[in-house]
């Protein structure tokens, strides 16, 4: 096990992750994500991406379809491995195992950058670190997609507390029934805007009822 659980947790989850990418049984999240992903493709249209937390791949195969090149990286080997099968022959994309709180110094060079399912799992403290890593590594100017949940009651993982710098913690249940005690935050469009204001420009979000987008530049 690693010292972080949010990745020991998505290793636990990495066979069985995609499920929630193809339930039928929840016709709304699916339409969502059918829309959200016909606009991010859109987005990255012809960018050079670097795809944080890239998971099993699915936002990594739509972003191939319209970009000119993808690194996709994630912080789980069993996650990109999964991602690797389902990308197989997609000659624009390369795989590499990457903490998006401490990205190296050897990525290369990108125009875009695309985090799904990623920013509502890091504490705020993390989520200034990885908005200065990125304008260190990557730069001024590049543009900055994220897409994450909404908050859905009854669908949603159940909410465990909120800790003393208002990071929201919710109980996550593996394949085997344990239980995992993660940080998952739902920021409001204020909260987020307060949270990046200082380190980008151009800042628009758009919101489905099971996810939202934001889009922004890098300062």
């Amino acid at each position: 096990m690693s010292t972080n659980p949010v990745a020991d947790f998505y290793t636990a989850i990495a066979d069985h992750y995609d499920a929630q990418f193809h339930d039928e049984g929840d016709e709304e999240r699916q339409d969502d994500l059918d829309d959200v992903a016909e606009q991010v493709g859109e987005l990255l249209r012809g960018h050079t991406v670097l795809e944080l937390g890239c998971g099993t791949g699915y936002f990594t195969d739509v972003i191939a379809e319209t970009a000119q090149s993808v690194l996709a990286t994630d912080i789980s080997e069993a996650m990109l491995n999964v991602a690797r099968e389902h990308g197989e022959g997609l000659e624009n994309v390369q795989y590499r195992v990457v903490d998006a709180l401490n990205l190296p110094t050897d990525l290369g060079k990108f125009t875009a950058v695309f985090a799904g399912f990623l920013w509502s799992h890091f504490k705020k403290e993390e989520q200034d670190a990885f908005i200065a890593g990125l304008r260190a590594r990557i730069g001024s100017n590049a543009l900055l997609v994220l897409i994450d949940d909404e908050y859905v009651e009854g669908a949603s993982p159940t909410v465990a507390r909120t800790d003393a710098q208002g990071n929201t913690w919710a109980q996550f249940v593996d394949a085997d029934g344990k239980r995992h005690e993660l940080p998952k935050n739902y920021p409001t469009d204020s909260a987020l805007r307060k949270r990046l204001g200082t380190a980008v420009r151009e800042i628009k979000i758009g919101r489905w009822d099971s996810c939202w987008a934001l889009t922004c530049r890098l300062k």
